[in-house]
């Protein structure tokens, strides 16, 4: 059995396609369409509570009876300091004031991780998709253990081939391998460790000489063509979000599309949620871009800060300081439906195979 059909038969897939689950900007209806082109739609659950994950599970399922991924964070307790978060927040006393607003007094907890929520684990017990994956780490092994009872198929990010043996020894079906040019954020385990920042390729050679699992590469891949070379190198299938962003499908709003159609480049940065994630570069990085690491508040706290700044800014007009998700390859995203951008990207594979 080669890779490629290791990895569509275990998904149930006609190709070796992934959409990225890219919490905030995957829909429904995006995942839908993917899904019903053949390869894997998927939603980035991380910041949803049960109620409203069974929503859009629910209108998922209405539009389609293929498989999809459900996405969710397994990111550690952060380490909260009080004086770190004060001081964040007096550094963006400036910036709330020109747009005639105040930052928060305090920041809040706005993510629960899936490791704390049971209440998302029975919701996905009880919803049974076809595969679950997670990211920034692995639920608890009594967790884990619940899962793989069920049957059900479970893969999860790593970054690097410790982690990708990590994501084996727990008991996963296959591992995403996330390159250093990936947009979002980036699913290293614990974001206080060194990082290697490893590109796509490099750690896709490394991962798959670690573990026996099917891999899928992910980080700034566009096209088919990249998808072909991936699997060149050994790749089960490939993930891509930020060529999905464009899709009218997405949630993506009219600035981040503009801002996403200018292309350019993109910024690794910690300073918008407090864990390191891959933007489009505008006000909001340049703002933050001489913050050292150890001024930003932990994850998801820093993040409470950024979106109440980025409200703030639009009740104004300013579009420039939203978070705008995007991987090294944005001058190469294109705009079209996403069901036609599965279809393209099956043909620019076929082509070049």
């Amino acid at each position: 059995m080669t890779q490629t059909n290791r990895l569509t038969d275990l998904l149930g897939l006609d190709l070796p396609i992934l959409q990225a689950p890219m919490a905030g900007v995957a829909t429904p209806h995006l995942a839908a369409e993917v899904s019903g082109a053949g390869a894997l739609g998927a939603l980035g659950l991380g910041a949803t509570d049960a109620a409203s994950a069974r929503t859009a599970v629910d209108e998922l399922r209405q539009r389609t009876s293929r498989p999809f991924n459900l996405n969710f964070f397994c990111h550690a307790d952060p380490i909260r300091d009080p004086a770190i978060e004060a001081a964040w927040i007096a550094r963006s006393v400036p910036l709330f004031e020109r747009f005639g607003h105040t930052p928060p007094r305090a920041l809040s907890n706005l993510y629960e991780s899936f490791r704390h929520d049971d209440d998302l684990l029975d919701l996905v017990l009880d919803l049974r998709p076809a595969v679950v994956s997670f990211h920034f780490g692995l639920p608890r092994p009594d967790q884990m253990a619940r899962l793989r009872a069920s049957g059900l198929i479970l893969m999860a990010s790593a970054t690097s081939a410790a982690e990708a043996m990590a994501v084996q020894e727990a008991g996963c079906h296959a591992v995403i391998a996330q390159g250093w040019e990936a947009g979002g954020h980036r699913g290293i385990f614990d974001p206080a460790a060194a990082d290697a920042r490893q590109v796509t390729d490099s750690l896709l050679r490394d991962v798959l000489s670690a573990v026996d699992l099917p891999v899928i590469a992910a980080g700034g891949l566009m096209t088919g063509h990249d998808i072909a070379r991936v699997m060149a190198l050994g790749a089960a299938g490939a993930q891509l979000g930020t060529a999905f962003v464009g899709c009218p499908e997405s949630a993506a709003d009219a600035a981040y599309r503009d801002r996403l159609s200018l292309g350019g480049d993109t910024v690794m940065t910690a300073a918008i949620s407090g864990r390191p994630a891959r933007c489009l570069g505008n006000a909001l990085t340049e703002w933050a871009a001489d913050a050292p690491d150890a001024q930003i508040p932990s994850y998801p706290f820093a993040y409470d800060l950024a979106k109440a700044l980025a409200a703030a800014a639009r009740s104004q007009g300013a579009t420039a300081f939203a978070a705008q998700w995007a991987g090294t390859g944005a001058d190469h995203a294109r705009v079209m439906p996403a069901g036609q951008l599965v279809q393209t990207l099956a043909s620019e594979l076929a082509a070049a195979l």
